[in-house]
């Protein structure tokens, strides 16, 4: 099955291959724009293309890790000035019919624990629009961009992760088609820039890592003159629930004094019941946690002697 997309009526640009690897406000732009101009983006995976369907374990070693993350673009709005913000409507998106994941050593939450552990998996796209790497799971496919953000005032080179009030690697599930994200202008035209597809993720991605893949991209850019605001956010057009909610899900629950420990607790707890009732082993449990599950933080931490309960919810229906 192909996806790919086509330009969508009302494109006014189709950008392909025009790849950097840092936010910086002395690139030259791709493309200029006027405010309402839709434009495609084609974007590669986030590693540049060094992953393909055909890789293995043994790719992680050979990564080149200044490229990580690409991304395509910028697009300049004309006209834009700090001060303003920029509008950026999600239309569509079109896929490459597969996707990776991964449990990278020494990243993710779980770091500690899985220590030099290496694991790729590819995914394939199938014609039920699920995403599949083992008979017994299959995930439906939720499109986005983990990487969406506009340049820094700061001169020179700028990271790409974490996220900042720029946007950059905001990693989130619900800023697929039809969200509506809105960026802090810091120079003029903006200057914005988009990469890193995920194909699904949870919330959370507790392994570092979403259902990674090459994205074709549509969006509509409109300039608001005068509204400054802090940092970068966005709307939805829908519930910020999952398609896969169906069937119910599992739950584990992590409780203590501090948020992060209950995180790490909840999370291990999922990998330990899909280890133990379902027959995964733990890597393979650790991708499914990050491209499926969601944490949710039920009580945070109220003051001292008060104890926080994060809980980890797996969708049943991902299950065959």
């Amino acid at each position: 099955m192909s996806n790919r997309l086509s330009p969508l009526p009302g494109t006014v640009h189709f950008l392909n291959e025009t790849i950097h690897y840092r936010y910086d406000n002395s690139l030259p732009p791709a493309v200029s724009i006027d405010s309402g101009d839709v434009v495609t983006l084609v974007c590669r995976e986030a590693c540049d293309g060094q992953i393909t369907p055909d890789s293995t374990e043994t790719i992680l070693d050979e990564l080149d890790w200044e490229r990580v993350h690409a991304l395509t673009g910028p697009v300049e709005m004309r006209g834009a000035q700090p001060g303003d913000t920029l509008k950026v409507e999600i239309l569509e998106f079109g896929h490459h019919d597969w996707g990776w994941s991964s449990v990278i050593p020494n990243f993710g939450l779980l770091r500690k624990e899985f220590g030099d552990t290496k694991r790729v998996r590819i995914w394939s796209v199938g014609e039920d629009g699920c995403a599949s790497f083992t008979p017994e799971v299959k995930v439906p496919i939720e499109p986005f961009m983990g990487e969406m953000g506009v340049a820094w005032e700061e001169p020179g080179p700028q990271p790409t992760m974490p996220p900042t009030i720029h946007g950059g690697n905001m990693d989130c599930r619900h800023t697929g088609k039809g969200c509506t994200a809105y960026f802090p202008v810091k120079v003029p035209g903006a200057l914005f820039s988009t990469g890193d597809g995920h194909l699904a993720q949870g919330d959370g991605e507790v392994a570092g890592i979403a259902i990674e893949a090459p994205l074709d991209v549509t969006m509509r850019f409109s300039l608001i003159k005068g509204l400054e605001i802090p940092a970068a956010r966005f709307e939805t057009s829908g519930p910020t629930t999952s398609k896969v909610d169906g069937l119910g899900h599992y739950v584990t629950c992590g409780t203590g004094p501090d948020l992060h420990t209950s995180v790490e607790d909840a999370v291990r707890l999922m990998i330990d019941t899909l280890e133990r009732e379902r027959g995964f082993d733990r890597a393979d449990a650790y991708i499914i946690c990050s491209v499926a599950g969601d944490l949710k933080i039920s009580v945070p931490v109220l003051g001292e002697g008060h104890a926080s309960q994060v809980t980890f919810h797996m969708p049943k229906s991902i299950f065959t």
